[in-house]
């Protein structure tokens, strides 16, 4: 597990508190479709509502980044992340973890991250 971070809202809703991101890397014999529906129902059980606008304030919520080097696009699931790559709070966590690790079709986390600056 990364360190946890407080970054600022990005997107349409700014007038909202500070997000606190963290990355996670976890073995599992899961397929990607059913440990998304397990993350589905961690924020479920924590509260989590898709009532709100999209982008506005949420207890939580768990994003399936990468997967084993797989590319799949459906319309539950992308991978990997579509905007990953251009996300500091995505990619700092994980360049803390696998600074070397390669998003499929984008790079390694380490050169998007480096991109950014």
């Amino acid at each position: 597990m990364s360190s946890l971070r407080e970054t600022d809202p990005e997107g349409p809703i700014q007038d909202q508190p500070l997000f606190l991101n963290g990355a996670v890397e976890l073995e599992t014999t899961l397929e990607p479709r059913e440990l998304l529906r397990k993350l589905l129902a961690v924020e479920a059980e924590l509260g989590r509502t898709r009532d709100g606008p999209a982008g506005g304030p949420r207890t939580i919520d768990l994003d399936l980044l990468v997967y084993d080097g797989a590319q799949l696009e459906e319309p539950s699931l992308a991978l990997p992340h579509p905007r990953l790559h251009e996300r500091r709070f995505v990619l700092e966590p994980l360049a803390e973890l696998r600074p070397g690790l390669e998003v499929p079709g984008k790079g390694s986390v380490e050169a998007l991250l480096a991109r950014l600056d």
